[in-house]
């Protein structure tokens, strides 16, 4: 009987760690059992939105899983970056964030209120777009030697608009004037798209963005492209000289934009959602329409992206730390 006995307690000892791991393994699966918020930390209709709301849907769709975009503009993007770390590390908040609010702020900002390495968990890349320089169609201005002529005929008379302080835009538009030997005035907006009725009525003469935020634009006729920052021209824009054949070598400023969340987010989240990103990523229907917005598609595992997050911090550093930019 007592042998009887203990093999009744093994059997149940079994039986409930068998129940505890099935229940440990159906919780994992489950996920995500709810709607995952997504903050875009720019307005609608700028480059960040454009292609988190692409890939976004995708995903939404491929996977059955509801992803509700939130837009959480201010700051550079640091309001909605910070939001999003400090967010429950759930796995059901997440962040598209791009180059400025997790490679550029960390050095610009004096008080920035996150950290991109330590308070965020990289989810995966998802894709790199040039910067353009566009002007009005109504603009005198023909190509970006023109522009250059008239910055130098009156310095500081021209004004350019990017979608904030410490943007890609924003940092590359100050290494072109230093090599170019210009000085121009910076109009900062809270996003990218905002700054499109001033330049077509005239109050800004000169624009700097990704291609996936003013390509309709530039295809519509409404703004003339002057320059991309690649290194090659742009597939969507073929007509488009690069910065480097308008004369300065070795120009080049990408913006990348990648899924990231809180820094304790479950490991096994963090796999299912880079999963189902990439596998969204590697549709023909995903990439033709980000190709269409002069994005390229970028994928990869977490550690790719938080690699890039950490190298580009430094490289872009640098670069604030020679511009002497500083903001609080």
């Amino acid at each position: 009987m007592r042998t009887s006995s203990h093999g009744s307690i093994h059997r149940r000892a079994a039986l409930g760690l068998a129940l505890f791991l099935a229940s440990g393994i159906a919780a994992a699966q489950a996920y995500p059992a709810r709607p995952i918020k997504l903050v875009v930390p720019f307005p609608p209709g700028g480059g960040t939105d454009i292609i988190a709301r692409e890939v976004a849907n995708k995903v939404a769709t491929s996977e059955g899983w509801t992803i509700v975009i939130e837009n959480k503009p201010g700051s550079g993007g640091n309001i909605g970056v910070d939001a999003a770390a400090k967010a429950s590390p759930d796995g059901y908040t997440l962040v598209m964030g791009q180059t400025s609010n997790l490679a550029i702020n960390p050095s610009l900002y004096t008080k920035l209120p996150y950290d991109p390495v330590k308070d965020l968990a990289a989810v995966g890349l998802v894709a790199s777009a040039p910067l353009v320089v566009v002007v009005s169609s109504a603009s005198p201005y023909k190509k970006l030697a023109d522009v250059v002529a008239a910055a130098k005929a009156k310095p500081t008379a021209l004004n350019y608009a990017s979608s904030g302080n410490g943007t890609v835009a924003h940092l590359a538009t100050e290494q072109f004037q230093k090599v170019a030997g210009i000085q121009l005035t910076h109009v900062p907006y809270k996003g990218a798209s905002q700054g499109l009725t001033d330049l077509v009525g005239g109050q800004i003469q000169m624009y700097v963005s990704s291609v996936p935020t003013l390509i309709a634009q530039i295809k519509s006729g409404q703004l003339r492209a002057l320059a991309v920052t690649s290194q090659q021209r742009n597939r969507d824009l073929p007509d488009v000289p690069t910065m480097v054949e308008a004369g300065y070598k070795d120009f080049e400023a990408i913006t990348w934009f990648g899924v990231a969340g809180p820094a304790a987010m479950p490991k096994d989240a963090i796999a299912r959602l880079n999963t189902a990103f990439n596998k969204a990523l590697a549709t023909p229907e995903v990439q033709k329409k980000l190709a269409a917005q002069g994005a390229e598609v970028l994928s990869g595992p977490p550690e790719k992206f938080a690699s890039l997050i950490r190298t580009d911090g430094v490289r872009w550093g640098a670069i604030v730390k020679a511009s002497g930019i500083r903001l609080d």
